[in-house]
């Protein structure tokens, strides 16, 4: 790995790039944040001119595109590869545009960090992984993924962080997930300790921490049910329920309405009802259409569907190994209350950790975006506490007081 390439500071040493108002839509304001968070603070003034005047999907399309554009022929390819996955983010998976924005997305990264996927078989396809290894290795090999629609190279600059702090990171694509899901086809799936368990026999890990990223919070506590490979888990952040998530979006008591609809079977009405909703509002149209594309369903309804098969709550109790929970407590996409009901399922892991983010941190929104090095510096000292704590406690984060965890056979 390139050791110019830029870092995320993962030290504390330099002030948080916060969380900024751009824009009045909650979600387009978390996307501008997103995209501010990697590049640094040369991009907020650029970022907050374009959400000023953007208020389309179209606009903003246009915009990062130009964005991207203008500091290619600047020589910041760094910036260019953000902003240009920013536009490609926005993009509907037919948008003949998609394709040669993520491509050059991926090329710069992937220069830029001076790094080269190996591309591990799974199913029909093959997953995208990056074994990044540390001049001297401390704890045991971190596996980490990220969510729903992710690339594993945008958290490149975090990792690079970690990396230097002597941490081992093999981090992949799995399905519906970066080049698994665009180049080879691989949709997502519920059964998450199989990828993971592909890349475990692949690089001969027998010992190793598992950090999910976004959705990946969730899919992380399946894979640690059903592998028992992994000895720590972090879900960076907590997502017990991606349905919960989904219908949270769609509109305040979308969801029952839905899940009812869905025990139903009713099809024929779940169908054109969500076409209705979904050509009101973009961000809605646009999350179906997504939706759609990484899970390969094809029509609403099988969304819908698939989205309930992405649940911790029957599955938890299997989990044996440490948990580190984050959360975030004004998080947009993920209700805090998932949290509490995240840790009371783990009831036979070897300790639980929670954690809450907040807005004096500025690391309260989805995945700590403003101080994601608030929740690294979390991640790393859980790591090293774990690694040497005994069987039965539970580190809380905020208060650094231990309790007797419960232990059932």
């Amino acid at each position: 790995m390139d050791a110019s390439a830029p870092r995320l500071d993962c030290t504390g040493a330099t002030p948080p790039i916060g969380y900024h108002h751009f824009h009045h839509d909650v979600s387009i304001n978390f996307q501008c944040n997103r995209w501010v968070q990697w590049i640094g603070p040369s991009a907020i003034d650029e970022v907050g001119g374009l959400a000023s005047r953007a208020n389309t999907y179209p606009e903003l399309i246009d915009g990062f595109l130009g964005l991207a554009q203008q500091a290619r022929l600047a020589d910041r390819a760094f910036a260019g590869a953000y902003y240009d996955r920013a536009a490609e983010f926005f993009m509907t998976a037919s948008d003949p545009r998609r394709p040669a924005a993520r491509a050059r997305f991926l090329e710069a990264m992937r220069t830029i960090y001076g790094v080269t996927p190996e591309f591990v078989p799974f199913g029909s396809g093959a997953m995208p992984a990056y074994d990044l290894r540390p001049d001297r290795q401390i704890g045991v090999p971190i596996v980490m993924f990220g969510g729903f629609d992710s690339y594993v190279e945008e958290f490149l600059p975090m990792i690079a962080g970690l990396v230097d702090a002597g941490r081992r990171i093999v981090v992949f694509d799995g399905p519906g997930q970066g080049s698994a899901l665009e180049d080879f086809g691989l949709t997502m799936i519920p059964e998450w300790e199989q990828p993971v368990a592909a890349i475990l026999d692949h690089y001969g890990l027998d010992d190793v921490a598992a950090v999910g990223v976004s959705l990946g919070g969730g899919l992380v506590i399946r894979a640690a049910a059903f592998e028992s490979r992994i000895s720590q888990v972090v879900a960076f952040d907590i997502l017990d329920d991606e349905f919960e998530v989904v219908g949270r979006q769609i509109g305040r008591g979308a969801g029952v309405v839905l899940r009812a609809c869905l025990a139903a079977g009713a099809r024929g009405l779940v169908n054109p009802v969500a076409y209705r909703v979904a050509s009101l509002k973009p961000v809605t149209q646009w999350a179906l259409q997504q939706g759609m594309h990484v899970t390969g369903s094809a029509t609403p309804y099988d969304f819908f569907r698939s989205t309930t098969a992405m649940s911790t709550r029957k599955i938890s109790h299997l989990v044996r190994a440490d948990v580190l929970l984050l959360a975030g407590a004004d998080d947009h996409y993920v209700p805090l209350e998932q949290l509490g009901r995240q840790a009371g399922y783990l009831v036979n892991a070897r300790s639980v950790t929670t954690r809450v983010f907040t807005a004096a941190e500025q690391a309260s929104n989805h995945c700590q975006l403003g101080n994601i090095g608030a929740a690294a510096r979390q991640i790393s000292a859980w790591l090293d506490l774990t690694a040497r704590e005994p069987v039965g406690s539970v580190f809380d984060g905020d208060t650094a007081t231990r309790t007797p965890a419960p232990m059932h056979p």
